[in-house]
């Protein structure tokens, strides 16, 4: 096989391999892609689905053994635990801050926080819990706030996914000699209309 014949081959192949990874990254990435594209659009116009903020307070009792420790650390666990049970409670434990007299602990989620005022004394305690709604738990997951690090995961497997489907349409291109001058003028277009714009109108 000459060296003319060689470079066809592994021109067709990776052509070919290419056009794969391309069809089929693009399809495995479609919801993720969906997803990003209308929160960012959500994400963006935050008041247009402003209003659905709904705040709730309630009161209870700890176990007082639980808070009245003296020197002693609280029982963060069975306070959790409690809390969770009794009201409910999402998110992931956000803060925990320890006084003399008082206790507060933070819960955050995706669109949702929760706030407890303990009585280190007593155990009475005040509960406020926030509901942001649907717009601000897609806005909070779109930016990996109060996710978690599954999700943040997500989102990094989210763009390597969208990295390789660009690139793999940028290298698919090539093979198109009828349209491959035009379409990468079109990209260097657009990339620099993009720079133009940032430059003209970002602070």
């Amino acid at each position: 096989m000459t060296a003319d014949q060689l470079r066809s081959v592994w021109k067709r192949r990776l052509a070919k391999y290419s056009r794969w990874l391309h069809i089929y990254i693009s399809m495995a990435s479609c919801a993720v892609v969906l997803f990003f594209a209308v929160t960012g659009l959500t994400l963006n116009h935050a008041d247009w689905f402003s209003g659905a903020e709904r705040t709730t307070q309630s009161t209870g009792q700890l176990n007082a053994a639980w808070t009245n420790t003296g020197d002693k650390d609280v029982s963060k666990l069975e306070i959790v635990e409690f809390l969770r049970q009794a009201h409910h409670i999402g998110g992931a434990v956000a803060d925990v801050r320890s006084e003399d007299r008082d206790l507060s602990i933070a819960f955050k989620g995706p669109g949702y926080a929760a706030d407890v005022l303990i009585d280190r004394t007593t155990g009475k305690y005040e509960l406020t819990e926030s509901r942001l709604g649907f717009a601000a738990i897609v806005n909070d997951l779109h930016k990996g706030r109060d996710t978690g690090a599954v999700w943040k995961g997500i989102i990094d497997a989210s763009a390597i996914l969208l990295t390789l489907v660009s690139l793999t349409g940028l290298l698919l291109l090539f093979f198109v000699f009828k349209h491959r001058a035009a379409g990468y003028l079109l990209a260097a277009l657009g990339t620099a209309v993009t720079y133009v714009i940032y430059l003209a109108s970002v602070p």
